[in-house]
């Protein structure tokens, strides 16, 4: 068993989103980071205030790539030109692979107590997949597997096989893991991941060291301190921890335990266009689509939502 090692810590930045948005990005800042391929974009949208979220992303197109929805509070209404709609809820999962093109809308609503939580992930597809039909896995909350330990350890399998428990969602061009991983008080675990995957942690509650870390990666319950005043070797709440080679990741949950969203994928290692919500291969197939998009031939199937 090799252990990875932590190749860099960062910390999620305010972002504004949507038709105004507020949320905090961890991933796809400066266009695609190869030390994350296949994955192009994390963004983090809890908040307790309505007004950071309730104007929500109104219709637009998508093209090339996969956008994975995770909630865990509030509601998300959505919205395609495939003519799908509903809500996705606490613990819902939405699996969206654009391919040849869709246009969409997602509207949080939050719930009673004007929570709404959630992450939204940004996959990319390969070359060959880029103009595939689009199509949706949509996972309910009581569908998503769960795999608990007797020491307090707790895994939602949402992609990709833990032990012996697979998840819903399948037929994924790069072999993903998404795992909500909840690990309890001076619990010390390690989970295997494929050696030919990259892989980040992004903690989200509690606080915990993983492997080799200069210092523990602290998440204080209530603290966005943190964003302005940790030094460069901890981390605080919504932090990322990207792993270097290897084929395990080891972490030790202190204090009240650690809560964080393991992912990593097989990487495509092929070069990215991107341009807002279109994810190709070059320039030249994305300034088509973006053509597209102006002559209204974007759509290869369904029709534009009204």
């Amino acid at each position: 068993m090799n252990i990875r090692p932590i190749k860099r810590l960062s910390k999620s930045r305010p972002t504004l989103e949507g038709a105004g948005v507020h949320l905090h990005r961890a991933i796809g800042f400066n266009g695609a980071d190869r030390d994350v391929d296949p994955f192009l974009l994390l963004d983090d949208f809890r908040s307790d205030v309505p007004e950071d979220y309730i104007k929500g992303f109104p219709w637009h197109p998508h093209r090339g790539m996969e956008t994975i929805t995770y909630v865990l509070a509030g509601t998300v209404e959505h919205g395609d030109s495939l003519g799908h709609h509903g809500v996705i809820g606490t613990g819902d999962v939405q699996w969206m692979t654009a391919g040849n093109g869709i246009i969409h809308q997602e509207m949080p609503k939050g719930n009673p107590a004007g929570q709404m939580y959630g992450f939204q992930l940004w996959a990319n597809l390969p070359r060959a997949l880029k103009m595939t039909e689009p199509r949706y896995q949509e996972i309910k909350a009581r569908d998503i597997p769960v795999v608990s330990d007797d020491d307090g350890t707790h895994v939602r399998v949402v992609c990709g096989r833990f032990r012996d428990t697979a998840g819903p969602v399948e037929g994924v061009a790069a072999d993903p893991i998404y795992w909500d991983v909840s690990v309890a008080p001076g619990g010390h675990k390690t989970f295997l991941v494929p050696a030919d995957h990259q892989a980040f942690a992004y903690v989200f509650a509690g606080s915990g060291t993983f492997c080799n870390a200069e210092a523990p990666l602290s998440v204080p319950t209530e603290s966005t301190r943190w964003l302005d005043t940790a030094p460069p070797a901890q981390a605080g709440n919504r932090a990322l921890v990207l792993f270097g080679e290897g084929d395990a990741i080891e972490v030790h949950a202190e204090g009240e335990g650690i809560r964080f969203l393991l992912v990593a994928g097989r990487p495509l290692r092929e070069p990215v266009a991107w341009y807002g919500p279109i994810v190709m291969n070059t320039q030249a197939e994305l300034r088509e689509a973006f053509d597209e998009l102006e002559r209204g031939t974007f759509l290869k199937s369904g029709a534009a939502p009204d």
